[in-house]
């Protein structure tokens, strides 16, 4: 690991300020994957802005059809909190599906967003839900923001404050597990809001979270399992490795999503 500057700012003002002040900057949320990229000199940024300590990016409100999460809630927090168990189940449940307890209860919400791995669970069900990220500067509309691997539309210096979540009717995430690293092999979340149905797909595509239209079409004139009888995803923008190819992501794509809206149905 490199030399570094650690800052420990205690508001969103103090840490946007630094920015603008320091050199070769960097946002540190819960660290899963900036640290280790770090200890092996992949990463050297010349300073480290903590945003631990900063109360106003934490927190869980429901604020009558919307659920509001600040950006620096643990993992672990999302998947107990009775608000989230109430309003979204299906996000409490995605939660508790992520890593292991540890990465639970260190993790959150908005570095996950923020970093956008192809693999990770919150971007689906930012893009299922229809969900806003909320920044220190501007609205972002999940469909606006995820951009690509581990790109999204954050500008330099931008904070993502807290991710608002509109509460679907019925909703769920099934998700295929790497049993090693619990990431998603194919992860696809299901949510049925009162103007149609969204649906978004994580660890499947070569270009990271995308939604499935096929799926959506599909659902949209019934929402239940066997309308995604013969329905098929291409294989052609899908991911493949040592864990799984491009067709067998394909397939299970259609798999999960079936089984997304079996609980979400069988939820009511």
């Amino acid at each position: 690991m490199y030399a570094f500057e650690y800052h420990r700012p205690t508001s969103v003002k103090e840490a946007a300020g630094l920015i603008g002040q320091v050199e070769d900057p960097k946002f540190l949320a819960g660290g899963h994957t900036l640290l280790p990229t770090m200890k092996l000199r992949l990463a050297g940024p010349a300073n480290l802005i903590d945003l631990g300590q900063i109360a106003e990016l934490r927190g869980i409100e429901r604020s009558g059809d919307t659920l509001a999460i600040g950006a620096m809630t643990k993992h672990a927090e999302v998947a107990n909190a009775a608000e989230v168990k109430e309003a979204i189940p299906a996000l409490a449940e995605l939660a508790e599906l992520i890593g292991d307890p540890h990465v639970r209860n260190r993790g959150t919400i908005g570095g996950s967003v923020a970093n956008n791995d192809p693999s990770a669970d919150y971007p689906a069900a930012c893009l299922a839900l229809n969900a806003t990220i909320v920044t220190n500067r501007r609205k972002i509309a999940a469909d606006d923001f995820f951009q690509g691997i581990f790109t999204t539309a954050l500008e330099d210096g931008e904070i993502i404050t807290q991710i608002v979540f509109p509460i679907p009717t019925q909703a769920a995430y099934a998700k295929f597990r790497n049993p090693a690293s619990r990431y998603a092999l194919v992860g696809v979340f299901v949510a049925k809001h009162a103007d149609g149905v969204r649906v978004a797909v994580t660890g499947a595509g070569s270009n990271g979270v995308f939604r499935a239209s096929e799926i959506e079409q599909a659902l949209s004139g019934n929402f239940a399992a066997e309308a995604l009888d013969g329905v098929t995803v291409s294989e052609a923008e899908m991911n493949s490795d040592i864990h799984a190819d491009a067709a067998y992501r394909a397939h299970l794509v259609s798999v999960m999503a079936g089984r997304a809206v079996q609980t979400a149905v069988a939820r009511g």
